[in-house]
């Protein structure tokens, strides 16, 4: 099947796959020949989804509407609180899929149980089990892992939805998601390129990992396990956001490689289906390397990058954080796209308790080697290391010894840097990197490299010198947040 003309496709997908909705004239979603269960709605709250169209609201949406359920969406990074929506709620569902949302989710949780005490409070996504125990301190009483749609369902018809357990990952039916209760694409992050910004979308063909990365969130719930998406759902949703106007989509899943012939499916009805639109992907760098025969049919779907969350340059950090690769396995990824004329975005934990300023200036050298300075946001060169409730680097005797009592308001395990020069390292990168993205992220590159050698002592060592990049720029989206990571000092403000 084509899907040249989207609207037509959506309707045909719809008819097949989701029960048809339509928007109410209060601009709420409901379904159009149901009748509705509840006489009052169900309000879906989102707080922060790395400034995209909130995924989980859409997928919810789609299960409630299904029941016959009155749904309302807010996503509270580009609205208000309506306080009167809040009180005519039978139940209100916050969605935190990462840390930052769920640091932002705290204080509207107490706001909406003061406006509505008798509404059913249900916490959902990755960030929900992970802290159970302090969600229901501030009333949620419903606490619902990664694979929510269902059981979301279930708590709004009022059933005990169990708590999630480790490692189970239940089955749930996936359904296009209902897009139309939320903000228009145009209110979110758009992809930077050559020509001016594009409308972005983001979907998911998949959940959870089949790896178990020590630091990684996935890992306390998951642990191990994921969920293929039907590739059907997966381009129906691809497709109502093209109608909508996206012209570049981001594919969610922690690693696109993890399902292998699922993945090449997705790709090849992609790329038939969509053309002149592109699409990024999340794929290891142990996969890149596995499966390097597949990356030139990544370049002919339209992928405009890749991102891979390298972390280190340091083999034995890597063993530590047990990431699966090498300092040479992304050596040898770094050059292969650059042969292919691809665009490889590594991510970096750069401050870890194993890190040295030796240590941090040879990440600099090495970026600058391979010619990945305009590649990797500056902000990745001040990420710190996340420590949250259940994570598999409080296993680790290194960790433990440098971390404080779990702090209830920021969500993790303060750490302190056995080297205290590390630590005023961070603070000084942190505080000169920000959130700064107009300015060129070779001058920041310089600026990060001349605070790291001078606090290593180390003079007369300069990046090597490359004219501007002629053509075409990498491509990014202008978003400058990422998920696994402790905030910004910025961040922290406008929290």
């Amino acid at each position: 099947m084509t899907y040249r003309s989207a609207d037509r496709s959506l309707m045909e997908w719809r008819a097949r796959l989701h029960p048809a909705g339509h928007r109410s004239a209060n601009g709420s979603c409901r379904q159009p020949y149901a009748v509705t269960q509840y006489r009052k709605v169900v309000l879906l709250l989102s707080t922060y989804d790395l400034g995209r169209q909130p995924f989980g609201l859409a997928s919810a949406s789609a299960a409630l509407l299904a029941a016959g359920v009155e749904v309302a969406c807010t996503d509270l990074t580009r609205e208000k609180l309506d306080l009167e929506t809040v009180r005519r709620a039978r139940a209100v569902a916050f969605f935190v899929p990462m840390h930052t949302a769920t640091r932002l989710a705290l204080p509207v949780i107490d706001q909406v149980r003061t406006a509505n005490a008798g509404a059913r409070m249900i916490a959902y996504g990755l960030y929900a089990p992970l802290n159970a125990d302090l969600l229901r301190e501030r009333g949620v009483t419903t606490i619902i892992g990664g694979e929510f749609e269902d059981a979301l369902v279930e708590a709004v018809r009022g059933a005990v939805v169990p708590p999630p357990v480790r490692g189970s990952v239940p089955r749930v039916t996936f359904r296009v998601p209902e897009r139309s209760g939320l903000l228009p694409l145009a209110r979110y992050a758009t992809l930077q390129t050559a020509g001016g910004p594009q409308l972005a979308g983001y979907t998911e063909a998949s959940r959870g990992c089949k790896h178990r990365c020590r630091h990684c969130p996935i890992v306390p719930v998951y642990d191990g396990r994921f969920r293929v998406v039907p590739v059907d759902v997966v381009l129906a949703d691809v497709a109502a956001q093209v109608a909508s106007g996206a012209r570049h989509i981001t594919f969610g899943d922690p690693d696109f490689f993890n399902g292998i012939g699922h993945a090449t499916a997705i790709l090849e009805r992609f790329a038939a289906g969509f053309p002149g639109i592109t699409c990024d992907v999340t794929i290891k760098i142990e996969h890149l390397v596995r499966h390097g025969d597949l990356l030139p049919l990544l370049r002919s779907s339209g992928c405009a990058f890749v991102t891979s969350a390298v972390e280190s340059v340091e083999d034995d950090v890597l063993r530590a954080l047990e990431k699966g690769h090498t300092r040479a396995d992304f050596e040898q990824v770094a050059d292969r796209f650059r042969d292919l004329g691809m665009v490889l975005v590594p991510t970096f934990v750069a401050f870890t308790p194993w890190t040295t300023l030796d240590g941090y200036c040879d990440l600099l050298q090495t970026l600058d080697r391979l010619d990945l300075v305009d590649h990797v946001a500056p902000i990745q060169l001040a990420i710190r290391l996340l420590v949250t409730h259940s994570s598999r680097l409080l296993d680790l005797a290194a960790v433990r010894a440098v971390c404080q009592p779990f702090n209830a308001r920021s969500l993790t395990y303060p750490w302190v840097h056995p080297d205290p020069r590390v630590d005023a390292l961070h603070q000084r990168v942190d505080a000169d990197v920000g959130t700064q993205l107009s300015v060129p992220r070779r001058e920041l590159f310089a600026r990060i490299w001349t605070i790291a050698y001078e606090m290593a002592g180390v003079g007369g060592v300069q990046p090597i010198h490359r004219p501007e990049a002629g053509g075409m720029p990498v491509p990014y989206l202008n978003e400058p947040w990422y998920c696994c990571a402790e905030p910004t000092a910025d961040q922290v403000r406008l929290l």
